[in-house]
């Protein structure tokens, strides 16, 4: 029993798990009231039933969506604030913490940032957006649940990820979805796109909503987007480029004294927002609390305080990307969160929520950047895996008991083999599922490596029962020999017969080139077992190779 758990622990750590479908069965459920919800002048806003104190809606009055705006709603404080069109980042953060609970749980192809929010204008204190009631309003069909959302497209190369998210608890009317959302399966009649491209549902999300997501996720290549241009259209610079005059100046100071500390001139966008990031994260310190002098500016109280809260540094490197002239925007959604190997299911937390940089680039859309500490600087996309989780758990664990030179080596070995087969594998799939030829090849391939499978199972079992007849006696071994040859012959041995009976029969079934040499070896065999006679080994073998050159029936 303990070889079989161990066995059994192994092969489950061992096991790809996929945490997303591999099949496009993209469920959606909700409420029956959702079915013919719809937007109106009320519900257009951003209603968040869960923000801690102030207003929980946008517009005036009694909101539609649920709740009447006043802040008393059962669970309020208990959700990230930077779901509303306006936030004031310089008091985000002084009432109590979060305390943590799980708010949605997703199952999807690839990690990634859950965008649910961005904003386009920066106050001074900390962000909105300029036309929070501007929708693009995008009907589905009455017999399906499909969306097509009409999202401007990339021209990286984007991979396809499926999503399927079950809400938990209520959230605002904004649905998060991975970078570029092509396809929604949501349960209204209608949503509406705000000038962020966000989707926005005429309600908030309830608890056991669930509904799925298809993005093209763009692949960040860093030469691509290093030569993506500076070639912005005149939208993009009249929204993306705002920066108050009274702290301007100072952010672009600090900007390029940072860029001048790097070893070259940078020279593209994507390698300034790339070491602006890093730079923040070296430095400055995520601080407990900002002293802002009245009507000081956010950035300005930043760079004089030496840092900030986390959200903080979001905002000052958009600000000092916009001062240089990089398109920048302040995005808000959630972080990958904890990812359970069991269930394929990534567990989100009320505490994943937080802000993030979001650059533009010409032709190929917005990528995000992380300058807080202690926070990876790209966040993860679909270049990462949890294919290996429990492998990689127990890794991390046997990794902090070895000399750190020993892990960097088994690091470096692991990560290098497990993209080498996952790039293979993926590579595999794309091919014999990408056409008619392809389908084609993968069954030939799957023919073929089905008999070699049981060509090696053959030969295991050959090889078994050899190490099986190594171990007995010689005359017994050449007696076992005789049956099995003799039944693949057609004259298998019944267990309730002896062998001078089984002898006899071989007699009557066979001719005589194969029932004398088999008679005599039987007769020998009885000999050995029962009267302690020395068999004539060498001639007994010598009459059972002949046997078995002859040829048999069915043969040509």
């Amino acid at each position: 029993m303990a070889l079989i758990l161990a066995l059994g622990l192994a092969i489950f750590a061992l096991m790809p798990r996929f945490p997303g479908y591999q099949l496009q069965t993209l469920p959606v459920s909700g409420a029956a009231e959702l079915e013919t919800q719809r937007f109106t002048e009320q519900t257009r806003g951003i209603f968040n039933p869960g923000v801690r104190g102030g207003d929980q809606t946008d517009v005036e009055g009694t909101n539609q969506a649920g709740g009447t705006g006043d802040g008393e709603e059962s669970g309020a404080g208990e959700l990230y604030y930077g779901f509303r069109s306006r936030v004031n980042q310089l008091e985000a953060d002084s009432g109590a913490p979060l305390q943590p609970q799980i708010v949605m749980r997703v199952r999807s192809q690839a990690p990634g940032f859950w965008r649910a929010i961005a904003f386009d204008r920066y106050t001074g204190s900390g962000w909105e957006i300029s036309d929070p009631d501007e929708l693009i309003p995008v009907e589905r069909p009455a017999w399906t649940y499909r969306f097509f959302l009409g999202l401007p497209g990339s021209e990286s190369e984007t991979r396809p990820v499926i999503q399927t998210v079950t809400v938990v608890r209520d959230l605002p009317n904004l649905i998060p979805a991975l970078s570029q959302p092509r396809t929604l399966y949501f349960p209204t009649p209608e949503v509406g796109i705000d000038s962020q491209g966000i989707i926005r549902a005429p309600g908030i999300l309830s608890v056991d909503l669930t509904y799925t997501v298809i993005s093209d996720v763009p692949i960040r290549d860093r030469t691509v987007l290093g030569n993506a241009g500076t070639d912005y259209q005149e939208p993009i610079r009249r929204r993306y480029l705002q920066v108050p005059d009274d702290v301007a100046a100072q952010a672009r100071a600090e900007a390029e004294a940072l860029l001048a500390t790097a070893d070259q001139p940078l020279t593209n966008p994507y390698e300034k927002a790339l070491f602006l990031a890093q730079a923040l994260k070296q430095q400055y310190d995520v601080l407990p609390f900002l002293q802002a002098e009245p009507e000081e500016d956010l950035v300005a109280a930043f760079l004089r305080n030496g840092g900030g809260f986390p959200d903080h540094f979001a905002t000052v490197l958009a600000v000092m990307l916009r001062s240089l002239d990089i398109p920048a925007r302040l995005s808000a959604g959630y972080i990958p969160g904890q990812f359970n190997p069991f269930t394929g299911f990534y567990l989100i937390r009320n505490t994943d929520a937080f802000a993030l940089t979001e650059v533009y680039f010409p032709n190929h859309g917005w990528f995000t950047f992380d300058p807080v500490p202690g926070r990876e600087l790209i966040p993860p996309s679909v270049e990462d895996t949890e294919t290996f989780s429990v492998l990689q758990q127990f890794w991390r664990w046997v990794a902090g008991w070895l000399p750190s030179p020993i892990t960097a080596f088994l690091s470096w070995l692991w990560l290098g083999t497990m993209q080498a087969l996952v790039r293979l594998l993926a590579g595999l799939w794309r091919f014999f599922s990408g056409s008619a030829i392809g389908l084609l090849t993968g069954a030939i391939a799957a023919l073929a490596s089905g008999f070699g499978l049981w060509l090696v199972w053959q030969r295991w079992r050959d090889w078994l029962d050899f190490q099986r007849l190594r171990r007995l006696p010689p005359m017994e071994r050449l007696y076992q020999q005789l049956v099995r040859e003799l039944a693949t012959r057609g004259v298998a041995r019944d267990p309730a017969q002896t062998p001078l009976e089984y002898a006899r029969r071989v007699g009557e079934q066979q001719q005589a080139p194969i029932s004398e040499p088999a008679h005599q070896i039987v007769q020998a065999y009885v000999r050995w077992r029962y009267g302690d006679a020395d068999p004539d080994l060498p001639q007994l073998q010598a009459q059972f190779r002949r046997l078995r050159r002859l040829r048999r029936p069915g043969r040509a």
